[in-house]
Parts: structure tokens; sequence; C-alpha cells
């Protein structure tokens, strides 16, 4: 099959490879200006927005918009092979050989002798694994953990990460407890007026908070955009009624949105 006939391929079974040709295409001499003008970090914005654009219609339950989500996020991988590949570094087939082989080697109880029990068992012998395949025992377990991820997110991975060999509190109480330690030191730097000290207690108290979350399995970056959109569309009711009154955003008293806040809820 000619180059021109993959990309006019509409068959099942070969749409990996007709993508990989339309994007070798569109980077080709001739080909989309854009396109052949970007790399590994021009890209960078579009790799995560379309990673959030993923989360956004996972949490909605929007399963058919998924599906363009989920190629859009595709599409990244391909674009960033392709990078790689014209670079002389690795091609798309390395990075999904890799990944397939990592996949085997992190699984010997599908694809090999070992027996594990439950989930955790699996996910202790996955980290023990992993943990060889970096360096074993001399590199620093929580070495590299969450690197590039947002703060919350890297939080909750560090705090997992140091429960799996028992260092986290017996039961929720503690964090509780934890928490209104670090409240209460927010508080004590606010009346001190010290604004460095007040930035390491606020840390600590969402530090404190994500623990929260981790114990039960919540992830705390979902759960605060989840909060985040239920304010954008409480904010959105207070604004429309405030308008219906004939009363605007930059006019209106605290107590005038207040009232309309509280019959958004």
């Amino acid at each position: 099959m000619t180059d021109q006939e993959m990309i006019d391929c509409p068959e099942d079974g070969v749409q990996m490879q007709r993508l990989r040709a339309i994007m070798h295409r569109l980077r080709a001499p001739g080909g989309c200006p854009w396109d052949a003008e970007q790399t590994h970090e021009s890209l960078l914005t579009n790799l995560i927005e379309e990673a959030y654009e993923t989360v956004d219609t996972i949490q909605r339950g929007d399963w058919e918009h998924l599906k363009e989500e989920l190629g859009d996020l595709l599409l990244q991988v391909v674009f960033h092979s392709e990078l790689a590949e014209e670079a002389g570094r690795y091609s798309f087939d390395d990075v999904a050989r890799g990944v397939s082989d990592k996949l085997v080697r992190r699984h010997p109880h599908v694809y090999g002798e070992a027996q594990v029990e439950d989930t955790d068992g699996v996910l202790s012998q996955w980290e023990a694994i992993k943990r060889l395949e970096k360096g074993g025992e001399d590199q620093a377990y929580l070495d590299k953990t969450g690197k590039g991820l947002p703060a919350m997110l890297r939080a909750f991975k560090l705090q997992k990460k140091a429960a799996k060999v028992g260092f986290d509190w017996p039961d929720d109480a503690g964090v509780i407890d934890k928490i209104k330690e670090e409240l209460a030191e927010v508080e004590d730097e606010l009346e001190a007026g010290d604004k460095q000290a007040l930035s390491e207690e606020i840390g600590d108290l969402l530090f404190s908070v994500v623990n929260l979350a981790r114990r039960h399995r919540l992830d705390p970056e979902l759960l605060l955009e989840s909060t985040n959109v239920k304010f954008e569309q409480r904010f959105d009711a207070m604004d429309k009624a405030l308008v219906a009154e004939g009363v605007n955003l930059s006019s209106a008293t605290l107590e005038q949105m207040e009232t309309q806040w509280q019959a958004a809820k």
C-alpha cells in the first residue's frame, strides 16, 4: 500500500499506521507549515490541555465526546514520536515497544510465575520491580516521584508512595488532628504578619488536606476541579440573578451577592 493509499484507508486494523502516515506527511516538505514548525517544547501546552480536556469529558460522563478527546491526546503522542524519529532518537515503534515490554515485565503474576493476592499486592510488586529497574537500593525511594506534575498531584503521589512502606497515619483521627494543627499555625502567622512563614504554613495545611483525600482513595486534583466547576456554576447563577434584578456585579454589594449566592446553592 502506497503512502497515499494508507492516508486514504478507512479500514479497521490499520488506523494507527494511517495516523502515523498522516503525521509524517504533515511534517514533510510541502506539508503543513504550522506542523513543520513545531517542537517538543512548543507542543507542551497542547499536551497538557488535551490531557485535561480528556479528564473533563470523563468527569462529565460524555462518552461520545471522549472518543474525540482520546484521539486528540493520541495525536500528541504520535506527534512527539515523529519529532523524535526525525531527530534520530527513536520511533513510535520504540515508544510502543518500550511500554509493552514494561507492562509484561511489571506483571509477572500475569505473564510469569509470581503470585499476588490482591490489588495492594500488585502495586507493591510494581513498585519493587520499578525500583530495581531504576537503580535498586542505591536510588532514593522518592527520587523523581511525580516530577513535572502540578504540586497537588505530586503531593498525592509522594504521600501514596511513602504510605506503601508504612509511613502513614494509623487512622483518620491523626490526619484530622494534623489539619487542625496546621490551621492553628496559619492563624498564628496571620496574626504575626510574617508572610514567608504564612506561605509555609498554608503549604503545610494544603499538604495535610491532600493526605486526608489520599487516605480515602480520592484524587485531590479531581476533587478541587469538581469544586471549581461548582463555584463557576453558582457564581454564574448569582450573576444572572443580579442582572435580572437590574444590578451588575461591579455595583452589587456583598450582601446582595451573598443573598443570590445562597439562592444558587
